[in-house]
Order: structure tokens, then sequence, then C-alpha cells
């Protein structure tokens, strides 16, 4: 057989053997992000790695060479609420009156975190080694810092609101319980009520 027939066929069987590798690989990464974000939701980021493991049906060492560290895990299977995050800030400082995107960032936020407490952990710590996590987030809050100082301008914003005023109000929602996702949602958006009327200049 001539040696360019024998490596081709040799790149043909290496092709068809690595597809269901790689196929595997990616199912089980996604099958690991999905049980994070199930864990977290409802345990925080103090459930344990070989919980997330349990969950996804997946080996401890196949978990931990997708995902070194918790870290790593919770950054990315938070990535999407970190963008919804900022969409919704983005949002409240285009509205035309700052007021009005100030109270629909916190009521829209309170409603973010209030449907995963394990998101709420990772945006209210500093997560020093998911470089990119903190990024988003303090992009977040100085957009809000921007956003609370043209609705301090209308005069109807508190003048003693601070951003980690915001990062407190995120705590104290994430400390809601309740028995449903629903029940969860409906204090939460009474949580924020609550707090926008605090926070509103008299």
């Amino acid at each position: 057989m001539d040696a360019p027939v024998r490596f081709a066929k040799v790149r043909v069987m290496t092709a068809r053997l690595s597809h269901p590798v790689r196929s595997d690989a990616r199912y089980n990464r996604e099958h690991i992000l999905e049980a994070a974000r199930e864990v977290f939701a409802t345990d925080g980021l103090g459930a344990p790695m070989r919980e997330v493991a349990r969950r996804a049906g997946v080996g401890p060492a196949t978990l931990y060479r997708h995902f070194p560290t918790k870290e790593a895990l919770a950054t990315e299977a938070f990535a999407e609420q970190m963008q919804a995050c900022e969409v919704i800030v983005r949002e409240g400082l285009a509205d035309p009156d700052p007021w009005r995107g100030f109270c629909t960032v916190i009521e829209r936020i309170c409603a973010l975190h209030a449907r995963d407490r394990g998101f709420t952990a990772a945006f209210t710590s500093n997560f020093p080694r998911a470089l990119d996590f903190a990024g988003s987030r303090e992009r977040s809050l100085k957009a809000v810092a921007k956003l609370a100082r043209k609705a301090k301008r209308t005069g109807r914003l508190r003048e003693d609101f601070v951003v980690d005023d915001l990062v407190l109000v995120l705590m104290a929602n994430g400390g809601i319980r309740a028995t449903t996702p629903e029940g969860r949602a409906a204090a939460s958006r009474r949580f924020a009520a609550i707090v926008i009327r605090g926070f509103a200049a008299h």
C-alpha cells in the first residue's frame, strides 16, 4: 500500500474516533453546567462539588477535568446571569427618566437574583481569581453608580445613596426563603418595592 493512501486511512480513522470523544466531552460539560446551576440555585455556593458531579451523572475526575475549581465552574454557570445584569443596567441608563430607570434596575435585578441563591453569593463576593466575572460585576456596579448620580440630580434619589447599598440589598434579597419559586419571586417584588421607598428622597 502506498504511503499517502496509508496515511489518509489513518487520518480518517482518527477523525472517526475523535469525533465521539469530543461529543461526549461537550455533553458532559453541558450536563455539569446544568447541574451546577440547579445545585447552586437551591443550596448556594456552599454546595460541595461532589453534589454537582452526582447531579450531572459524572465522576469527580470528569468534573475537575472540565472545571478545576468551584470558582471556574460558577463563573461559567452564571455567565448568562452576569450578561443579563449588564443589560438591565444599560437599559436603566437609557431611560430618559433616571429615577424610573433606577427603580426599574432595582426591581429587575432583585427578581434576577431571587431566582438563584448561588448567583447572589457569587455577585456579592469579589471572586478574586475569576477575572471575567469580577470585571463584569465591576462594570455593572459602575453603571449603577452613574445612573444613581443622574437620579440624584432629579431630586428623587436620596443624596446619601452609595453603590454598596445595592450590594447590601442583594445580600438581603438573597436571604429570602419561600417554599416555591413563585413565592420567592413574589416576596422579592415586595422587598424591592420597600427598598425603593427607602431610597426615595423626602
